[in-house]
């Protein structure tokens, strides 16, 4: 990418935060009428007086409806709420009546619970305190619309900026997409879905799993599946392992401990211990981004992981577990109907 930087560009740039809600050239920080004000007083027009929003519960606020031809290129968030769940992150693309993104802020940003971890990974970093900062690049050729719901029973703030570019999309662009599902408990010898329902010509560039262990011992053996173009029984990719396919080896152990990393490209970046008393399982935050090994497919994929860990006389054992996950994938189609996202209860981390 840095090699682009030296060539002229046809692009004008804008940014959508609540200093400048349509991105208008020459109109940030002119607000008047703000939630810091009153802190601003004696300061004046332009001196931060409208630096983030307050989302009030059930809301679905518009974080940014834009018209044109352009990309998102980076995003960043910081936010009050109870739990990362409680706000559900939506991107309609060309007028759209379907969201081709709709997952739970956090889980956007490969964190799933609140407690701080550092991820430095190419698409996404989060940063001290909880800054979530997002680089996946997002075409758009009408325009797009991006909203914010805060499904907690209290208000909350939030401070957001999206950078963008208003430029010519080329006619071989594809539309990012982002799917957010879970299973709690998974059934007994059944795999659990990452994606499927996908149809068009794209690839895929990303997993993120968020896994809840429910029983003792070593939990990710199992391997990740990729069905493409017409695969039915047997992918065509099939890994050997999960800690394998996240970039690891070996229980991600050393010395008889989980070892934490956040690399480019993949990581096991937060494990969640128990604390003897009220915290009973461990979890595990894991992303892995096909960026320098993109899936591609011609018509269809699904994608899959298996739960399995080990039982008596050194055999497989297929878990029950509480799984989580978001599939990242550009495509041609925005046309494919998603599963139906769960509620507040089904959705909190207990």
């Amino acid at each position: 990418m840095l090699h682009q930087l030296t060539k002229k560009c046809n692009i004008r740039t804008f940014s959508i935060s609540p200093e400048n809600f349509t991105g208008e050239k020459g109109k940030g920080g002119m607000a008047v009428v703000g939630v810091s004000a009153e802190r601003a007083k004696d300061l004046g027009r332009g001196w931060k007086i409208s630096p983030f929003v307050k989302i009030k519960p059930g809301e679905k606020f518009v974080l940014a409806t834009v018209s044109g031809s352009g990309a998102v290129r980076h995003m960043w968030f910081t936010y009050s709420a109870p739990a990362p769940r409680d706000l559900i992150l939506r991107f309609y693309w060309d007028g759209q009546e379907q969201a081709s993104v709709e997952v739970p802020l956090g889980d956007f940003f490969a964190s799933a619970t609140k407690e701080y971890r550092q991820i430095s990974s190419l698409p996404v970093c989060v940063n001290p305190q909880s800054g979530l900062n997002c680089y996946w690049e997002m075409p758009y050729r009408t325009g797009f619309r991006a909203t914010l719901e805060n499904r907690s029973d209290q208000e909350v703030i939030v401070f957001y900026q999206l950078d963008c570019e208003e430029k010519t999309v080329d006619s071989d662009a594809l539309y990012f997409h982002a799917q957010f599902r879970r299973v709690n408990p998974l059934p007994y010898k059944q795999v659990y879905t990452i994606l499927d329902g996908v149809t068009g010509k794209g690839q895929y560039v990303g997993t993120y799993l968020y896994w809840g262990v429910n029983s003792n011992g070593w939990w990710g053996e199992g391997e990740v599946k990729f069905y493409i173009d017409g695969d039915t029984d047997f992918p065509t990719i099939c890994g050997t392992g999960t800690e394998d396919y996240f970039g690891g080896s070996y229980c991600f152990g050393v010395n008889g401990s989980y070892i934490e990393y956040s690399t480019p490209y993949s990581g096991l970046s937060k494990v969640d211990t128990t604390d003897i008393l009220y915290r009973a399982n461990r979890r595990f935050n894991m992303y892995r981004w096909h960026i320098q090994d993109p899936v591609y497919f011609d018509r269809d994929i699904r994608v899959t992981v298996q739960a399995l860990g080990w039982r008596s006389g050194q055999r497989y054992l297929p878990l029950q577990d509480d799984i989580s996950s978001v599939a990242f994938w550009y495509s041609d189609n925005l046309q494919d109907v998603y599963p139906v996202l769960q509620d507040r209860d089904y959705l909190e981390i207990i």
